[in-house]
């Protein structure tokens, strides 16, 4: 049938038409809510290029979980900035690490609000690579490679620690090859069968990590981390990425950035079906925020078709800064 017999704009008559027949919903379940935390007392310091959002030591970061908790946001990312940094990460994986300190602190005030650890190494490592380095000088220039099977060590030295301290899932994101099946083993071996992996799978070497690197303190040294995080003109790469770490046990996929690999979520969807997470990251975030306060765009209305954007394509959970003030919106 076509027109005048069709006519599609009945069924956009009225908000409660458009409601009934919506076909993507966000909910508040959808959201994990990233926190930064960091060392010394009655710290609470704006990052700079990410407005709303905060460093905060451990004697300030009980505000901000009972606000995350009050909202009904189900989970958190924690990113650790450490007091030392050495050339393997080693406060990463201490028992004491402040990832591991913040950990035990919300699973005592609140035991059901799920805890995230990112497992990476660079907010730890004095060279921000996240993994192990060989360093070599030419002509005065410090050059590096990141060992890869070395790293693996690490990183599940860290994801035990972390798992160790309370939290419920294991988020590891150094792209290192092998770092799923190294992680779950570790686990497993250490009485953490249960604990789920929420891996990296498909992460972008992105220019819209700029705002996190100043969050996190985490800016390489030297290089960039294009040989080990993925180049962003490619897309069956990211189908191969994803099939190792479901083949290396995997309990959840994850594709980073979002707003600019919407296809590369539908994809990622459509080949596998697990439950699949959608990072929006700092950039993203950022540009947005910028925008809003010169006015230029409805930042309620431009974020929640951003989100909504993200679960169409097919994102079952949406890491995000804009978790809390989503959250209000929603119940608004």
């Amino acid at each position: 049938m076509s027109f005048p017999i069709t006519r599609h704009r009945r069924l956009r008559g009225s908000a409660g038409i458009r409601g009934m027949v919506r076909e993507t919903v966000l909910n508040v379940l959808d959201f994990i809510q990233p926190i930064f935390v960091t060392y010394g007392t009655g710290v609470k310091n704006e990052i700079s290029s990410m407005p709303g959002v905060y460093h905060f030591s451990l004697d300030t970061l009980k505000a901000e979980v009972d606000e995350i908790a009050s909202l009904g946001i189900p989970a958190v990312l924690l990113f650790g900035i450490p007091e030392t940094k050495d050339a393997v990460g080693s406060s990463g994986f201490a028992d004491d690490g402040i990832v591991q300190e913040a950990t035990r602190l919300i699973k005592k005030w609140y035991p059901d609000l799920l805890v995230v650890a990112d497992t990476c190494l660079c907010e730890f490592t004095d060279h921000g690579h996240c993994g192990m380095v060989h360093t070599h000088t030419v002509d005065g220039v410090v050059h590096g490679d990141v060992i890869n099977d070395a790293s693996l060590e690490l990183l599940t030295r860290t994801a035990v620690s972390q798992a160790r301290a309370g939290a419920d899932i294991i988020a590891p994101s150094n792209m290192m090859d092998g770092f799923v099946q190294a992680i779950r083993a570790g686990l497993d071996a250490n009485g953490f069968e249960q604990v789920p992996i929420m891996s990296y799978s498909v992460k972008y070497a992105s220019a819209f990590y700029g705002p996190f690197r100043e969050a996190a303190d985490s800016a390489p040294q030297f290089g960039n981390r294009k040989t080990y995080q993925m180049d962003p003109a490619n897309l069956r790469e990211a189908v191969r990425e994803a099939d190792s770490d479901v083949l290396e046990g995997a309990d959840m996929l994850m594709v980073k950035p979002a707003l600019a690999y919407l296809d590369v979520i539908r994809t990622i969807r459509d080949q596998f079906d697990l439950p699949l997470v959608a990072y929006n990251v700092s950039g993203e975030y950022s540009m947005v925020k910028a925008a809003a306060q010169q006015g230029w765009i409805d930042e309620q209305a431009v974020v929640l078709e951003m989100l909504t954007g993200m679960k169409r394509a097919g994102a079952d959970i949406i890491i995000t800064y804009f978790a809390k003030d989503a959250a209000r919106w929603l119940r608004g």
